[in-house]
């Protein structure tokens, strides 16, 4: 398992007394910090730098973080990345998520709670590290859905899913005709389990079904407090 001295971090953020006070933090906390004042620094940054996590603001100059991270997941789709934001409205999040981020913090926010979030996303990035890698192809009734690549191609027609999307519904297959359990699903890949979490779920839900309707046989189940269940009807 990694230490926090062997732990590269690039934060991209606007706000410079935020940015210090954060840096000061992590620091004392043994993380190296590279700091970055808007999205077109942080993006030549990562790729210079190669950091272990991005932390990043969603509102800067210049670029915001939104474009940052959609241009960096072109080119890498495993760095654990960690938006920091003052938006509340659930579609803010969802698009964050959507675009390959792991998980949120809003402001104003405790650096203890800053320090707990980075060192999750690093084990889970770890973990994810150690598994060997599987190209596994879903058969969801006339679809097909490989989970490695986030595509989904039914009659000929790839449509690509987003990070988020690709997790629930890969899980949502290993289990057909099972109910997943929603907290899981929450915990795993949120974080938390929370009420606004639970929302963001239902929305990439409601996403996944509009992406499969062209087979009316598929459905995917909400069991009213427990989780969902994909089925496909015959």
């Amino acid at each position: 398992m990694r230490n926090e001295e062997s732990i590269d971090i690039l934060l991209v953020e606007d706000e410079e007394t935020l940015a210090l006070i954060i840096k000061d933090t992590l620091e004392g906390q043994g993380f190296r910090i590279r700091l970055a004042k808007d999205g077109e620094e942080g993006l030549r940054l990562f790729f210079q730098e190669k950091p272990d996590v991005l932390v990043a603001d969603v509102m800067m100059p210049r670029m915001d973080g939104f474009e940052m991270v959609r241009r960096i997941r072109q080119r890498d789709r495993l760095t654990p990345v960690l938006f920091l934001t003052a938006r509340s409205a659930i579609n803010d999040v969802v698009e964050g998520f959507e675009l390959g981020a792991n998980d949120y913090l809003k402001k104003p926010f405790g650096m203890q709670e800053l320090i707990v979030r980075i060192k999750a996303l690093l084990g889970r990035a770890i973990r994810t590290a150690d598994v060997p890698v599987r190209q596994e192809v879903h058969e969801i009734g006339t679809y097909l859905f490989t989970p490695r690549t986030q595509r989904l191609l039914h009659n000929g027609t790839e449509t690509e899913l987003s990070h988020r999307e690709t997790e629930i519904l890969r899980r949502l297959c290993e289990r057909q005709d099972q109910v997943v359990d929603m907290r899981a699903v929450l915990l795993d890949l949120w974080g938390d389990d929370s009420f606004f979490n639970q929302r963001s779920l239902h929305v990439f839900i409601t996403k996944l079904r509009h992406k499969l309707t062209k087979d009316e046989r598929i459905r995917i189940v909400n069991v009213r407090g427990i989780g969902y269940k994909l089925v496909v009807y015959t």
